[in-house]
């Protein structure tokens, strides 16, 4: 069918394709304005072959003024530099990839583990978090990554009337048990309370005289997944290191890109 009018309108849905969209509702039920494309569609831009069911490529409409968006310009962006742009919230369920880099003006919230595949590495002077102080009206907090030349894990809590102390059941093969240490705070009084030994599921303690043991513990070890760090070596950039990088992830570092 050829439409010979200007302006196509649709007063109902509109459906291209022999699928059907039974959310979207038949008889009074249904949502009027709503659309229906089998697919693949293409806006904008040439696309030499079908790469997905939906696809966006840069404007390219010369009768459509060059998009301005406030506050984009103060980090040197161009005058129009997005091939999509979402008013409002925007729902991905499955995966999401991209070969350039992800900007985010706001907070970038994870409900699962973040995880870098890249293989580079990142260089970072510290590792920060920011936060709107919990108890100072308009003041801030800011906290800093711990940082040390073996890559540790540690546990810590507080023992009551208990001669051991149970370390994480995945410790056995997360850790080098013989790397374990252990600092004790006698609590109340002097007890005098020592590490009698160590195996891989408990740390036994022992007390003067067999006196009631309270005490904070604070427990280190050094994950035994993967190389040892190397902390210093020669080199101009991250890509010198002599170990394996891939197991490292470096803020602000890319190989091609520095």
């Amino acid at each position: 069918m050829a439409f010979t009018t200007d302006d196509l309108s649709v007063q109902h849905q509109l459906w291209i394709g022999a699928g059907l969209m039974p959310a979207f509702g038949v008889g009074e039920a249904k949502i009027r304005g709503a659309a229906y494309i089998e697919g693949p569609v293409m806006v904008a831009g040439p696309q030499p072959i079908i790469t997905a069911a939906f696809m966006v490529g840069p404007l390219n409409n010369s009768d459509s003024p060059k998009p301005f968006i406030p506050g984009l310009l103060c980090y040197g962006a161009p005058a129009n530099p997005f091939s999509l742009s979402v008013q409002g919230s925007s729902a991905f369920i499955g995966e999401v990839n991209t070969s350039a880099d992800v900007v985010v003006g706001g907070d970038l919230k994870a409900q699962g583990n973040v995880i870098s595949n890249c293989g580079t590495h990142i260089l970072a002077a510290k590792k920060n978090f920011d936060i709107p102080h919990p108890s100072k009206e308009g003041w801030r907090l800011r906290h800093t990554c711990p940082e040390g030349p073996s890559n540790d894990v540690y546990i810590r809590g507080r023992i009551t009337n208990n001669k051991e102390i149970n370390l994480p059941s995945y410790w056995k093969d997360f850790v080098d048990v013989r790397s374990i240490t252990v600092n004790l705070t006698p609590i109340g009084s002097h007890q005098h309370v020592i590490v009698k030994r160590i195996d891989r599921d408990k740390v036994y303690l022992q007390s003067n005289g067999g006196m009631p043991i309270d005490c904070f513990y604070h427990i280190y070890a050094e994950r035994i997944d993967g190389e040892k760090l190397i902390p210093e070596y020669p080199g101009k950039s991250p890509k010198d290191y002599p170990g394996d990088n891939s197991g490292y992830s470096i803020v602000g570092y890319n190989y091609d890109i520095r």
